[in-house]
């Protein structure tokens, strides 16, 4: 009968281990292997969330399996390393996430992870951040996800619109720089990678 009786207490010790394996495989999921479904409606919020997917989805595979050798590449002597391009990428990743939630940029930035793996989850997890508040807010909010930079007791301001040719923009064709860094030294990005489709070909 002790036997019986320790067989629901194996049970509950199997549902939370899988429970806890299932979460701790949740965490370490990074988001943008694969571009979010589409949202049904079109307007500000939405299209402006599609721009920060297609973003983070070219993030994600240019910046997946990096090596030392390709983090150290730099294309000449005057040069951004790729360490250095992915660090501003962050720099602008955070530009456009704080402005959707309403936070000033400090001058200068202190808050740079130096760990690649780190800045690449911090980036990636960002970016999904700012696309979700996009996604679930009314298009008459726009006008208050103002751009906003402090220096000292100095704050400059400026509409989204400077978002869309600024941050977003940059950090795109910063993307592409990562891309032809990568293939550079060696490590083309994955042949599969379909931006078109925001997904890996089969």
């Amino acid at each position: 009968m002790k036997k019986f009786r320790q067989i629901p207490l194996l049970v509950i010790c199997l549902i939370v281990c899988c429970q806890n394996t299932a979460l701790m495989a949740q965490e370490n999921t990074l988001p943008y292997a694969e571009i979010p479904d589409a949202p049904k409606k079109y307007n500000a919020c939405t299209v402006a969330a599609r721009m920060i997917d297609g973003l983070g989805f070219r993030y994600y595979w240019a910046t997946e399996g990096l090596r030392s050798e390709d983090l150290n590449y730099k294309p000449s002597e005057s040069a951004r390393t790729a360490d250095a391009t992915l660090d501003h990428i962050y720099g602008l990743t955070m530009v456009i996430t704080n402005s959707v939630k309403g936070l000033p940029n400090i001058r200068p930035m202190t808050d740079i992870p130096t760990d690649y793996e780190e800045k690449r989850r911090r980036t990636l997890l960002a970016l999904k951040e700012a696309s979700d508040i996009l996604r679930a807010s009314k298009p008459r909010k726009m006008k208050d996800f103002k751009v906003v930079f402090q220096r000292g007791d100095n704050k400059t301001e400026y509409p989204f619109w400077n978002q869309l040719n600024g941050p977003i923009a940059d950090a795109i064709w910063h993307v592409g720089q990562m891309v032809s860094f990568r293939r550079a030294s060696g490590n083309p990005l994955n042949p599969k990678v379909s931006v078109f489709s925001g997904k890996l070909r089969n």
